[in-house]
């Protein structure tokens, strides 16, 4: 059976207006309690039962992960304005980044710190285009959130092998192994997904993703 990852993602403007008004502390707040809500209502819909934080366990560098699931596998991202949760039955270890294209960034001085000169070197050769940034920064994030390490391990050590004619790969590290990622850009945003993977005589076998935008 083919393995399948499913993505959820929605736009959190429309889903946050009743919390205009607040100040500042009470809607960052009110905004990560009406994230997790809604991660745990896709979960119990997706598993079949009623989900809550008592289900929740956290790994040995801080990933959650469902002790009353152990064999399901999930993993989310929020940014300014968007959210993704990556979930599967089937595939261990995911990650998942969703970044705003429009987010204001120090592109330089963060490409300095974190991208492989690999990949520093090819975003030079793009003429520094934002959208390429992107596409490595998400991935990057989502390998590392796959492996449960983090930032752990230096960033610029990991080459992520992001082409800008491609929006998928492999890459790998001493550290965490090999993974493969799958680069989307949607209406506003980069998102990546990237979980771990073995090579065999057969080459990779990317499994099937399915995008389910919220309504």
């Amino acid at each position: 059976m083919k393995s399948i990852i499913h993505i959820n993602w929605i736009a959190l403007a429309p889903r946050l207006r009743h919390l205009q008004g607040l100040d500042r502390k009470n809607y960052i707040q009110q905004r990560k309690q009406w994230i997790y809500g809604y991660r745990n209502q896709l979960l119990s819909t997706q598993l079949g039962c009623v989900i809550d934080q008592q289900d929740f366990s956290l790994a040995e560098y801080g990933k959650p992960y469902l002790h009353t699931h152990p064999d399901f596998s999930f993993n989310h991202s929020h940014s300014r304005n968007f959210y993704a949760l990556a979930t599967s039955h089937q595939v261990q270890n995911l990650g998942v980044d969703i970044e705003d294209l429009d987010r204001k960034v120090r592109f330089e001085a963060l490409a300095q710190h974190a991208f492989h000169p690999e990949e520093l070197r090819q975003w030079q050769e793009l003429s520094y285009d934002p959208e390429y940034w992107f596409k490595v920064w998400t991935t990057k994030e989502a390998v590392l959130k796959a492996s449960g390490l983090g930032i752990r391990i230096n960033l610029n050590e990991l080459n992520t092998q992001v082409y800008p004619e491609q929006n998928g790969g492999r890459c790998e590290h001493p550290d965490i192994g090999m993974y493969a990622y799958q680069n989307y850009v949607l209406v506003g945003c980069m998102l990546s997904v990237a979980w771990q993977s073995e090579q065999s005589c057969k080459g990779f076998k990317f499994p099937v993703i399915q995008i389910h935008p919220g309504v």
